[in-house]
């Protein structure tokens, strides 16, 4: 599918959504919305009506408005009246007060004085939850990827290493893979570089951020890898960002460095049949809430709750939707009111963590079809022996 005819499946997405709310036009001006409604990224505005086509507003890059009309050149914000006409007459108007300044927000709002203002981030994110078809496709090309890169990790362990010897040479070989780097994230103060990679009781320590796993990491950037030198008997839980397009797939494997306790590969099957089971009852129309409830349940029932989604400090969720940022909706935790549609697209992570040992589990990322859900990174989910694969 062509980008114009999958960006106008997109407007008409967002235009719905304003038409629901009474919405006579939205300002965007995040990067993630940007690319999301032109096709790349830009410093300007995105005006999007509530029917008929976005006005691209753009001041950076200059150049872009001599490669297509569709792109309008802007010195400054205060020029939105005179380039967009219609702006005099709007009276209810979207902004991203979730992701924009303060500043930025009321400069915007002193140009047009006469509107009220609505924090349009939720409606975006909803907007963004359903994939369109050529959304899916990329996310199918860079799975693939993932996978591909996520094959070759026992290949890189040599004796000796730290976690941080380990993650470096998986960076090296993601971004050999074409692996473009950033790890977009949602929220205030979320912040991860290039996605985690955890060993050994390091797996225990809390982190500031909202996302399964923790870790020490370093004073500017408190989460992950903290240097724990990989010894015998440590489990080691690889979590990297599968950005190999703006699209971002979400995949963990667990290694273990020689032998484990039975405890520990207890638990990572555990990980494995919720896969198998909850997974398999998952399909369009399934609650979001129920599906982390199943979890739960049988995760007690196994004796296991003690050691789920941590032990010091333990993630209200098992799941979330995934994109343009790592954390988009629909988020699969108890009191979630979504259920599952058609061209959602979720990363399922039911992991432990064992004192002593470390991180265990697997996640993957699971596209939401007509009937059932499609797993989307199929490889092999068995903890590998680092020491055995060389």
């Amino acid at each position: 599918m062509q980008l114009s005819t999958d960006l106008h499946l997109r407007l008409e997405r967002v235009q719905l959504l304003m038409q629901r709310e009474g919405l006579d036009a939205l300002l965007l001006t995040s990067n993630v919305n940007t690319l999301y409604l032109s096709g790349v990224i830009y410093q300007g505005l995105v005006v999007v009506p509530s029917e008929g086509s976005p006005k691209l507003l753009v001041r950076r890059p200059q150049h872009l408005p001599e490669l297509s009309p569709d792109f309008v050149p802007m010195r400054k914000v205060e020029q939105l009246p005179e380039l967009v006409h219609e702006a005099l007459s709007w009276r209810h108007v979207g902004l991203e007060l979730d992701e924009m300044s303060h500043t930025e927000a009321v400069r915007l709002m002193g140009i047009l004085p006469q509107c009220q203002w609505t924090n349009c981030s939720p409606m975006m994110r909803m907007a963004r939850m359903i994939k369109t078809p050529l959304e899916i496709e990329t996310f199918r090309q860079t799975t693939r990827r993932h996978v591909e890169v996520y094959t070759q990790i026992p290949s890189l362990y040599r004796a000796g290493m730290t976690d941080l010897d380990l993650q470096i040479e998986v960076e090296r070989l993601m971004r050999r893979h074409g692996s473009i780097g950033i790890f977009r994230t949602y929220g205030a103060s979320m912040e991860i570089f290039m996605g985690s990679l955890i060993a050994g009781d390091n797996a225990q320590i809390p982190s500031p951020y909202d996302f399964a796993m923790g870790g020490e990491g370093c004073l500017a950037l408190p989460i992950g890898a903290n240097g724990t030198l990989l010894e015998e008997g440590l489990s080691v839980m690889v979590d990297m960002a599968g950005n190999y397009s703006p699209y971002i797939s979400d995949l963990t494997r667990t290694f273990s460095v020689g032998r484990l306790p039975e405890e520990a590969y207890r638990l990572h099957e555990l990980s494995c049949q919720l896969h198998r089971e909850v997974m398999d009852q998952a399909a369009p129309g399934t609650s979001c809430a129920d599906l982390y409830q199943e979890t739960l349940s049988r995760v007690r029932e196994a004796g296991a709750e003690a050691y789920f989604m941590g032990t010091k400090q333990q993630a209200q969720f098992v799941g979330h939707g995934i994109g343009l940022q790592i954390n988009e909706l629909p988020v699969l935790m108890g009191r979630s009111r979504d259920v599952l549609e058609v061209g959602m697209v979720i990363a399922y992570e039911p992991k432990f963590v064992l004192p002593g040992i470390g991180a265990l589990g697997v996640e993957n990322t699971y596209l939401v079809t007509e009937g059932r859900v499609e797993n989307l990174t199929p490889m092999s989910e068995e903890i590998i022996d680092l020491t055995q694969a060389n």
